[in-house]
């Protein structure tokens, strides 16, 4: 194809005119569609057939040029929908207009069972969390956060608490969702990887309750996974924590609530997959839970690329590192990306919303692109 000089002076105008706009904080231009991925035909109480568990899944595409080879998938955690990348809750463009910019096409989902993904009624147990909670764990955490690092929080958009405009926004966008662990995650990774095998490689990134997700995800599908970043998985290994120590084992694969890949395989989680305690190394941090030695391997998850990524003033802060002692050892290439050892401050859970988020992108995006060029396979 020959373009005119004409041709080409109008496609150089849009795209300064492309990047004038998102310079000053409106939408990078996209184009997008919707559709459904996964579920299962099942019987209608009421009669008929339905379909549950199926994914809604949203598709924007720079509207001026594709130039990265795999898209990003954006997976959401608890409580939440794919809106928490589309803006933040005081009107910013979020991480899908700053991966459009960069030449990424982007796919957002709604978890099954949660938001346009429809919820079967009747089906398992939904909860949903109170405005204090929010307060005291995400965005007020100055205020009412119960661990060291809470007080360090300054980047949330607002003073995080009930009656402030932003905060008011945010918590509007909670949602009720389902609270059966195992539900979540077999529904997950079946759409994961039903997602994956549509639309090909991808880097995923997985925020919170989506950082187990997300593990499945890979595990089921290694080859499609090109990185992996979570972003403050749920966790540490073997637990549920949020502030202080505990260990009921809530995970008893390690990282998942159901089967992983492990090589020599798990059979009895209990009997197969003993763990040991291993004191903090540092104030402020707590003890992890990691596997007795000789440690079984993770082949699948070995494949793929992964980072973890913890904010300096989050709940997490205390506890993440766990999660890459606990990859490390089970041989997978896992790279931690603390921000307050970048110099990026005052971030808690939902970095990715809060006033510096496009540098935190700067930071994922540089990882993934580093990552790409020297995954082998």
């Amino acid at each position: 194809m020959h373009w005119s000089s004409r041709a080409l002076l109008a496609v150089s105008t849009l795209l300064s005119i492309g990047t004038q706009i998102y310079a000053r904080g409106v939408e990078y231009p996209a184009s997008r569609e919707y559709f459904y991925i996964g579920g299962e035909w099942t019987p209608n109480p009421a009669g008929g057939q339905i379909i549950t568990n199926q994914l809604y899944v949203e598709h924007l595409s720079p509207i001026y040029e594709t130039t990265q080879d795999y898209p990003i998938v954006l997976w959401h955690g608890q409580a939440q929908t794919g809106t928490n990348f589309l803006n933040t809750p005081d009107g910013r463009p979020g991480w899908a207009s700053y991966f459009l910019n960069k030449g990424y096409e982007v796919y957002i989902v709604d978890q099954p069972q949660r938001g346009r993904s429809p919820y079967d009624p009747g089906v398992g147990q939904l909860s949903v969390y109170s405005a204090e909670t929010i307060e005291s764990l995400f965005t007020g955490i100055q205020w009412f956060g119960t661990w060291p690092q809470a007080k360090l929080h300054t980047q949330w958009p607002g003073n995080g608490t009930i009656g402030d405009e932003v905060f008011d926004q945010f918590y509007a966008s909670q949602i009720d969702f389902q609270n059966i662990p195992t539900t979540v995650s077999t529904i997950n990774q079946k759409a994961g990887a039903a997602l994956l095998d549509k639309i090909g490689p991808v880097h995923l990134i997985g925020h919170s309750q989506a950082g187990p997700i997300s593990y499945l995800i890979s595990d089921a599908r290694p080859d499609l996974v090109k990185t992996l970043v979570v972003l403050e998985p749920e966790g540490p290994p073997f637990e549920n924590r949020v502030i202080s120590n505990l260990t009921t084992v809530t995970r008893p694969y390690g990282l998942t609530n159901i089967p992983l890949t492990y090589e020599p395989a798990v059979s009895v989680p209990a009997v197969d997959l003993p763990f040991q305690s291993v004191p903090a190394p540092a104030w402020g941090l707590t003890d992890c839970l990691i596997q007795k030695e000789p440690a079984k391997k993770l082949p699948n998850l070995a494949k793929v690329p992964i980072a973890v990524l913890t904010s300096e003033a989050s709940f997490h802060a205390g506890y993440d590192y766990c999660e890459v002692k606990y990859l490390q050892q089970a041989g997978v290439n896992a790279q931690y990306l603390n921000l307050s050892s970048m110099g990026i401050h005052g971030n808690a859970h939902f970095m990715f919303m809060e006033l510096n988020n496009w540098q935190i992108a700067d930071v994922v995006e540089a990882w993934v692109s580093n990552a790409t060029k020297h995954r082998t396979g």
